[in-house]
């Protein structure tokens, strides 16, 4: 079981990113799915779920706005979308699928990937 984030990159305030989040090993059509992340210093803060078909969706107060997320379970892949990117997003971005169903609370997730990189030039 395996999940994969890809997208982020070195990009400026202002500016957007989609990250990505392959899922291999099983089906994740029927999980819900997560994003989070994890800055220097600082606990891992949850950003956004999204259920299993996309029906729901529900996001931290802090990206509300500008961050969307979004899956295709065809393709078993979720993504999130960044817009208007702040310095203060800078950090490893983490996907994450719960078997149990969406939820703020990182502990609840089943499966994570390995992070990737976003950093926000001022």
């Amino acid at each position: 079981v395996q999940l994969v984030e890809s997208g982020g990159r070195l990009v400026q305030a202002g500016g957007s990113l989609r990250l990505s989040c392959a899922a291999s090993g099983r089906i994740f059509s029927r999980d819900a799915m997560g994003w989070f992340l994890h800055s220097p210093g600082k606990e891992r803060e949850f950003v956004a779920a999204i259920n299993w078909s996309g029906s729901s969706r529900f996001y931290a107060d802090s990206v509300k706005g500008r961050f969307t997320i979004s899956r295709d379970n065809a393709k078993n892949t979720e993504y999130l979308q960044m817009n208007s990117l702040k310095p203060e997003d800078t950090a490893v971005y983490y996907c994450a699928a719960n078997t149990r169903g969406s939820s703020y609370e990182g502990n609840d997730y089943d499966y994570w990937g390995q992070g990737t990189q976003v950093t926000v030039s001022s």
